[in-house]
C-alpha cells in the first residue's frame, strides 16, 4: 500500500457497546481475569486494503499530540449483510475493523 494520508487509512472510531467494554477493561477490578487486562483497546473502521503495520502508524500519527504507542493491531473483515428496502432486496456494505491495543498507561479518553 502506497503512502496515504492517515485519515484515509483510519476512517473513524467505532463506538458500540462491545467496543466500549474493550476500552473499559483496564478499569475492571471486579473480575480477577479481567483485572489482568491493563492495556486499553480501541476499535476503528479502516480502509479495506490497509494492513496492520500501516494501521498502527496511522493511529500513532493521528494521535501524535497524546504521544501514544500502539502495541498490537487485530483486524476483522465484516461481510456485507442482506437487507430489504421497500420490499426490494439489497446489501449493506461490508467494512474492515481494527482493534488497536495501546501501551499500559496510554489512553484516548478525550476523543
Amino acid at each position: 500500500m502506497s503512502k496515504k494520508d492517515p485519515y484515509q487509512v483510519v476512517k473513524y472510531q467505532l463506538v458500540t457497546e462491545k467496543s466500549l467494554v474493550l476500552q473499559e477493561l483496564k478499569n475492571a477490578k471486579s473480575n480477577p481475569s479481567l483485572a489482568r487486562c491493563e492495556s486499553p483497546k480501541y476499535v476503528f473502521v479502516v480502509d479495506r486494503k490497509a494492513y496492520k503495520t500501516v494501521i498502527a502508524k496511522a493511529v500513532e500519527e493521528i494521535y501524535s499530540d497524546k504521544s501514544i504507542k500502539v502495541v498490537a493491531v487485530n483486524t476483522i473483515n465484516v461481510k456485507p449483510k442482506a437487507r430489504r428496502v421497500r420490499g426490494r432486496p439489497g446489501m449493506k456494505p461490508g467494512f474492515k475493523k481494527a482493534v488497536v491495543t495501546l501501551e499500559k498507561g496510554d489512553s484516548l479518553d478525550n476523543v
